[in-house]
């Protein structure tokens, strides 16, 4: 067996503090600026407009991060700090940096938004890397982050963009409603991806170094990440330079494959959640953490709703309570397991393996899947 011995594991109170504290900051700042663009009647039709697109591209990350779900709370944290955190600070350093460098309109646009923008949006991956390690389990979980705090800086940005363009300050005639529907198409129904896909790649470079083994790719690759996502951010908004020509072009021929190849390679990994988990799974049961027949009921996610719908039908909501929990550990288990049969464990990885043996052990004699012996309270 896998001795899982009790160790120091680093407290998240330190994350939470900063995240929350920056989080209040950010939501004053952004509901000040906010409440200055504008009238409050374009600001509620802006706003409105702008939540139409938030609610299928959290559902779609959502449904990428179903083998081992993460945190409500921490998806919550990054959805609200690309919203309120991630804005007011590339709004903050955009100011600063044009009044001190003295960057011209077209300089801003194409090298120091994309610049400050990814910073302050990949800043939450770097926190989470830093304090909260032991949730990022590879390259699906950064892409997820991610994000969700694209959609949370796409959503706000997209209600600065949607009042100017209706009262006509946005640099794209005399507003109304044909310049807010103009740059409604374009953000929220062409390319709602675009922030989401840019931070992607920091996502990427976060979840690679988590399973790197060496010192230098722990540093090098998120940096990476971030040098891409940049250099896409920056390119896409050179594109809007353009007119309509350039931008149909880059999104034509680099946005468009780019999401393509994004999203195939995030729906290639959680397919191949399914193998690895397995496989790390059924060397647990090997070690005597799990009892085998168990896995096939763990590995496939409709094996897991059959198998939640059956203690439903057994024991009622308690019964279906107990096997989300022992799904839950398994699951966990399998993942921390995989880090430790790659060389990679986290730095806390006997205390939270030895908490989801427990787990495991205090359910299990409560529960059966379908076709196992209903165990006797």
């Amino acid at each position: 067996m896998v001795a899982y011995r009790r160790e120091t594991r680093r407290d998240g109170v330190g994350f939470t503090v900063v995240v929350t504290v920056l989080s209040l900051l950010g939501a004053l700042a952004m509901g000040l600026i906010i409440a200055l663009s504008g009238a409050p009647d374009s600001l509620l039709v802006a706003t409105a407009l702008a939540a139409l697109p938030v609610g299928p591209l959290v559902g779609c990350y959502l449904w990428l991060d179903r083998y081992e779900p993460e945190p409500r709370s921490l998806l919550g944290a990054g959805l609200v700090w690309g919203a309120v955190v991630a804005t007011a600070a590339a709004l903050l350093l955009q100011g600063v940096g044009g009044w001190v460098g003295g960057f011209d309109d077209m300089q801003m646009l194409a090298v120091v938004a994309p610049v400050t923008e990814e910073a302050t949006k990949g800043l939450f991956l770097l926190l989470l890397l830093w304090w909260r390690r032991h949730e990022l389990d590879g390259v699906l979980d950064g892409i997820v982050y991610a994000g969700l705090v694209g959609i949370g800086f796409a959503f706000t940005e997209n209600i600065l963009y949607l009042a100017a363009a209706y009262n006509g300050t946005g640099g794209i005639g005399p507003g109304g409603t044909e310049a807010l529907t103009d740059s409604f198409v374009v953000r929220c129904l062409v390319s709602p991806f675009a922030h989401p896909l840019f931070t992607a790649f920091t996502g990427i470079g976060v979840g690679l170094a988590v399973a790197s083994r060496t010192g230098l790719g722990r540093w090098f690759l998120p940096l990476a990440g971030y040098a891409v996502a940049v250099l896409a951010h920056g390119l896409w908004n050179s594109a809007t330079l353009g007119g309509a020509d350039g931008f149909a072009t880059v999104y034509v021929t680099m946005m468009a494959p780019a999401f393509v190849a994004v999203t195939a390679f995030a729906v290639w990994r959680r397919r191949s959640e399914k193998r690895m988990l397995a496989a790390a799974l059924g060397d647990a049961a090997r070690r005597g953490l799990l009892p085998a027949t168990d896995i096939p009921w763990l590995v496939d996610l409709g094996a897991r709703r059959a198998g939640r719908a059956h203690a439903r039908q057994v024991a009622g909501d308690e019964g279906e309570r107990a096997m989300r929990d022992y799904q839950q550990a398994a699951v966990e288990l399998g993942f921390l397991h995989h880090r430790y049969l790659r060389g990679t464990p986290p730095p806390d990885f006997s205390v939270r393996g030895q908490q989801y043996v427990d787990r495991l052990g205090a359910v299990r004699p409560y529960i059966s899947f379908p076709g196992q012996v209903v165990p006797t309270r």
